[in-house]
């Protein structure tokens, strides 16, 4: 047991400490601690005259290990800072008369609806404003909502057995599993479990409450889903996008998937419409595309409905089209067949003429406005990337960030015009942390076809330096590195501990046409890393301060698994290697994974029919080529790609004698989100690469 017990006592001194002094005052690199500190703005929201904007702000409690949301309120009109009017809470809303605002929070450990009331007439009083109030006392928690146009009702979803007559019904079964000393569950059908969570019985559905005069609502609301065997809205990040109220607030519409038992295997998502007062049952507009359709938005006048749909069944990263839909006659045509790209979800202007939506464009993430009536499509916002926005009173409120800067609230005209920043979080702390210039840059990829990349340098570059490299590789696959802030993968985190940064949106990557995009499924091991190859050359021969062989290549997810793939094919070029919850054997992952369309559909079939499919680019069927350093990090909740992956490949290589580390955070999911496991993960990794990238090399790599 002696040495057993050293290497984990070694491990664990090795583990770096978390931080203390997390704020550095002082001008120096950028670092982890800079962004897991970081304010993190979100979802804007415009009052309906256009003056006020709502919006959310997640600071982070370290001590604590955990973000804290507060909501915060602006005057456009008169700028100056934003007022805090709620200290603990999450997706507000504005009421009808613009004077209140609706939002999420806690009361009594359940989600529920409260209120702020900020003032009646022009000006709001936002610092003086009343205390919130309570408006829902349901038994359960609170999973999202949407306001009626008219102020009077709101949509609510709740995770209910849907056997159940009553939300009381549910919080007795529940109660009761609590209770009972037995932990078994005995499942008839996939999903067992999904993202991170175990599959419990009950669904997301829809339901519909009325406010009384005092603004209250009913304990028990409406079911409007009633015999839809389905999540609303989708199970795990689905939002209020997915349901909306006609603009009379008589009608319902909402996307759903039916499970019946083959929901893992199907994307077959279907718009419905309801009566708002529950009194019929739900009826199938779109039950003849047996693809994805999705995010209903009734048009101002009630006879249109746009709409976003695949045309591929089965297939996760189809195009999204913009449909438009005839209420009276059923009739549908595509808004937008010119257009190839895929949009986000949509908002349409008071007029009906136009339409919005953000899309992955060539390396950035720009809004877009689109002619409801031609399809005409006009980049309003284009550098960086729109993660959310607001349209009211021909104003547009945005939360836009890029490689340099996080997410801010920018306001513009509907037409793009103007554009000005209105908020300045974190601006203390980027004027203090450092962060690296980047550069896009093109080459000639698979089939001479033409790839897009980006470098960073890191802080601090000197003309005439050579510096060591992280290559990072995207995952998805269906996915981009573009220019935008992130929290997992930021290659700024990267830049301020000395290392040049390269990426490359190889063939599968998205905003270069859905042909490129497609292109990697079935290929996984080919044209992506062709299109790589490409692009480590392009990128050593354009910047001559890339020191090509002191470089380490990272990735995460398909990232991970093309790391783990060219450990065995193409390891001639690293130093060391990081692999993030990546895929090791395509042959079990079909069997151990959730969500068996997306392995069906990248593979051309299911593994028993079609096994070969599987083994022609399986990291596993290399392991024998392994040599360069790795490590390997992989979480206990991640159930898209299971630890025993990680584990797997951990085998490997310390069964060959590879120098390697295995980090696990045994609560995380497929993403590492807790402050302080951000932190251990980020310093692991880059002790993992300054150790393989210094001077002296760290340990022998080969074996």
């Amino acid at each position: 047991m002696k040495p057993l017990f050293a290497a984990l006592a070694l491990g664990l001194l090795a583990t770096p400490a978390l931080a203390v002094d997390l704020e550095t005052h002082a001008p120096h690199p950028f670092n982890v601690r800079d962004l897991v500190m970081m304010d993190r703005v979100s979802d804007p929201q415009l009052s309906p005259d256009g003056r006020y904007a709502a919006f959310g702000v997640r600071s982070t409690d370290y001590a604590a290990n955990k973000g804290i949301n507060a909501i915060y309120v602006l005057d456009l009109k008169k700028g100056g800072e934003p007022v805090k009017v709620v200290d603990k809470g999450s997706s507000a809303r504005w009421a009808a008369d613009g004077h209140s605002l609706y939002y999420m929070a806690a009361a009594d450990g359940i989600s529920q609806l409260w209120r702020v009331d900020l003032g009646m007439g022009d000006k709001l009083d936002l610092a003086g404003h009343q205390a919130a109030v309570q408006v829902s006392h349901g038994a359960l928690d609170l999973g999202g909502y949407k306001l009626a146009p008219d102020g009077k009702s709101v949509l609510l979803s709740y995770e209910v057995y849907t056997d159940c007559a009553d939300l009381a019904c549910t919080k007795e079964r529940i109660d009761g599993r609590e209770k009972n000393k037995a932990t078994g569950t005995v499942y008839d059908k996939l999903f067992v479990r999904h993202w991170d969570t175990w599959s419990n019985g009950r669904r997301n559905q829809l339901f519909i409450a009325h406010f009384d005069g005092q603004g209250m609502l009913p304990a028990e609301p409406t079911l409007l889903s009633r015999g839809i065997d389905g999540d609303i809205p989708s199970k795990p990040f689905g939002d209020e996008s997915e349901f909306a109220f006609s603009p009379d607030g008589r009608t319902v519409y909402f996307d759903v998937r039916i499970a019946g038992t083959s929901e893992p295997w199907s994307t077959n998502f279907d718009l419905y419409r309801v009566p708002a007062d529950g009194s019929s049952a739900p009826q199938n507009l779109t039950e003849a595309n047996k693809a994805w359709d999705a995010n209903p938005v009734p048009s101002p006048d009630g006879r249109t409905l746009y709409y976003l749909a695949m045309k591929e069944p089965g297939f996760e990263a189809d195009r999204f089209a913009i449909m438009a839909m005839d209420l009276q006659s059923g009739a549908t045509r595509e808004v937008d067949p010119q257009w190839d790209r895929s949009a986000g979800a949509l908002t349409i202007a008071n007029d009906g003429r136009t339409l919005y939506a953000s899309a992955d464009d060539e390396g950035q993430h720009p809004l877009f406005a689109i002619d409801a009536a031609s399809g005409k499509v006009t980049k309003l916002v284009g550098e960086g990337s729109v993660g959310g926005y607001s349209l009211q009173n021909g104003k547009l409120l945005l939360a836009r960030d890029d490689l340099k800067h996080p997410v801010d609230l920018y306001l513009t005209d509907a037409n793009g015009r103007g554009l000005k920043q209105v908020t300045h979080y974190n601006a203390e702390r980027l004027k203090n942390a450092k962060t690296g210039d980047f550069e896009f840059f093109t080459f000639k990829g698979w089939n001479n076809e033409t790839v897009q990349g980006y470098v960073v340098k890191p802080v601090g570059y000197k003309r005439g330096q050579k510096y060591p490299v992280a290559f990072i590789i995207h995952g998805g696959p269906q996915g981009a590195m573009t220019n935008d802030w992130s929290y997992r993968w930021n290659p700024q985190t990267y830049a301020g501990q000395g290392f040049a940064v390269v990426t490359v949106n190889f063939h599968g990557s998205t905003g270069y046409g859905q042909a490129f995009t497609d292109s990697i499924s079935g290929d996984w091991g080919g044209k992506p890393l062709e299109d790589l190859k490409a692009g480590w050359k392009a990128a050593l021969d354009k910047y001559s301060f890339l020191d090509g062989d002191n470089a380490c290549a990272l990735g995460a997810s398909y990232g991970g698994y093309m790391v783990y793939w060219i450990a065995g094919v193409w390891n001639q070029p690293w130093k060391c290697l990081v692999d993030h919850d990546g895929v090791f054997d395509a042959r079990m992952m079909y069997y151990a994974t959730e969500e068996l369309w997306f392995e069906e559909k990248e593979n051309g079939g299911t593994q028993f029919d079609h096994p070969e499919n599987y083994e022609r680019f399986n990291p596993i069927n290399h392991v024998k080529d392994w040599r360069v350093p790795m490590l390997v990090v992989h979480s206990g909740n991640d159930f898209r790609i299971p630890i025993t992956q990680g584990l797997g490949a951990f085998t490997a290589l310390q069964r060959q004698g590879i120098p390697s580390e295995f980090l696990t955070f045994p609560e995380e999911n497929h993403w590492v989100l807790k402050p302080q496991n951000s932190v251990m993960w980020h310093e692991t990794v880059n002790a993992w690469l300054k150790r393989w990238t210094s001077k002296d090399g760290g340990d022998t790599a080969s074996h």
